[in-house]
């Protein structure tokens, strides 16, 4: 098979994994007529160039928040991380989860005196330190998990249920209308000891995640209160959601 074969059957795994969120191997060797051999060897070499994380028997986009630290963060980010910031109340107790959106709440806490600050992720406790009106930082410790950079399991579960929260922030790789946020991260527990842990659940969001085809269930509606999204938003989502009693904040 020539390297232009190759380079082509790559690209089209990269455009149906754009389209649908995962993909299989097995799907991919029937849509390419190839054999699954070849279809891991191609993921295998998609991934090491950073373009897909592997999965088993299949592939996930790469998260964005591991493309690039150093990307700008982008208007609707900043627009819903300020509206985070604002219903935070001084000498609060909050969890900040790991995520370029969350991320993007810290330049605008050094003005709010008091607060206590418990997160997982070793970039938001950087930045944490770097105000010059830190709070008091927790972190979880627990196992590195090097996909989502932040650490995970047991024994950050342990952690944090031996504390109380105000209000948890948290972000998602995709929003499913029916369940709730869906990840690619394979680790769910420790978000869900977060959401257990805090009298409100806050998910921040940016309006192109609603409908991205993503498996695995993170927060069912049941367990989030309040939804940070920007104004790209259709009108008929933003029914959907006050339907299901969510407090939704629209920032623009």
């Amino acid at each position: 098979m020539s390297k232009r074969d190759t380079a082509q059957r790559r690209h089209t795994i990269l455009a149906l994994l754009a389209e649908q969120g995962e993909v299989s191997v097995d799907e991919l060797s029937k849509a390419l007529s190839t054999s699954e051999v070849t279809i891991r060897k191609d993921l295998a070499a998609l991934e090491k160039n950073g373009l897909l994380l592997r999965r088993y028997g299949g592939a996930v986009p790469l998260p964005q928040e591991l493309i690039n630290d150093n990307q700008p963060v982008s208007q609707y980010k900043q627009v819903i991380a300020r509206a985070a910031v604002g219903l935070i109340r001084e000498h609060a107790r909050i969890i900040i989860d790991s995520g370029s959106t969350t991320a993007a709440m810290i330049p605008e806490l050094g003005y709010k005196p008091g607060l206590v600050v418990m997160t997982n992720s070793l970039h938001v406790a950087r930045a944490l330190t770097e105000l010059e009106h830190e709070p008091v930082l927790l972190m979880t410790g627990g196992t590195w998990d090097p996909h989502s950079e932040s650490f995970q399991g047991q024994v950050a579960e342990q952690v944090l249920r031996s504390y109380d929260f105000d209000q948890l922030f948290i972000g998602a790789d995709g929003i499913d209308l029916e369940r709730g946020t869906t990840t690619f991260n394979e680790l769910l527990g420790l978000s869900r000891v977060m959401a257990e842990v805090s009298r409100e659940v806050i998910v921040m969001v940016e309006a192109d995640k609603f409908g991205r085809r993503i498996p695995n269930l993170e927060l069912p509606w049941s367990s989030i209160h309040t939804l940070i999204t920007d104004d790209r938003l259709p009108e008929d989502v933003r029914e959907q959601l006050l339907a299901r009693g969510i407090k939704l904040i629209v920032a623009s």
